[in-house]
């Protein structure tokens, strides 16, 4: 894999299979989890423990990475307006290396879009969680697919 950040927009439960097949190539790299382990079955709950998430089963797995937590919370349509109502989408970064999450701030802010750095990665278990219920919202009607939250200062 060339670049120093690697997105994985994929589904939660492919993410076994690329540390299967691709973890050696992403050492040394900033990998960013975009996942939202939901129970698609139920669509009622998350599926990894109630102390871990999906992107501390991923750093664990992955200890020569950088993991970082991000664009879990905002969905694709507000990522291209870059906007959430009147509101700049705001893409929040959960992670444990300061230079990995100041690097994807830049890139973040580079597209018109607004970084804010969550804290560590345990808040990525809060990341997924408000990934989630934007999710149940929007597939129960309560808020359009191109809706979502945003912070105000």
């Amino acid at each position: 894999m060339t670049g120093d950040v690697v997105v994985l927009a994929v589904p939660y439960p492919a993410l076994a299979g690329i540390v299967a097949t691709r973890g050696p190539s992403l050492a040394g790299k900033v990998v960013v989890d975009i996942t939202n382990p939901v129970d698609f079955a139920t669509f009622d709950s998350l599926t990894v423990p109630a102390d871990s998430s999906a992107a501390t089963e991923l750093a664990a797995a992955l200890p020569d990475s950088r993991v970082l937590k991000a664009f879990n919370t905002t969905f694709a349509g507000t990522l291209a307006a870059g906007t959430v109502g009147p509101l700049t989408t705001t893409v929040l970064i959960a992670g444990d290396d300061a230079d990995a999450k100041s690097l994807l701030a830049g890139i973040v802010t580079a597209g018109g879009l607004r970084a804010v750095d969550a804290g560590s990665l345990r808040r990525a278990r809060e990341l997924e969680s408000l990934g989630f219920l934007q999710l149940t919202l929007a597939a129960s009607e309560k808020i359009s697919w191109t809706g979502g939250f945003g912070l105000v200062d």
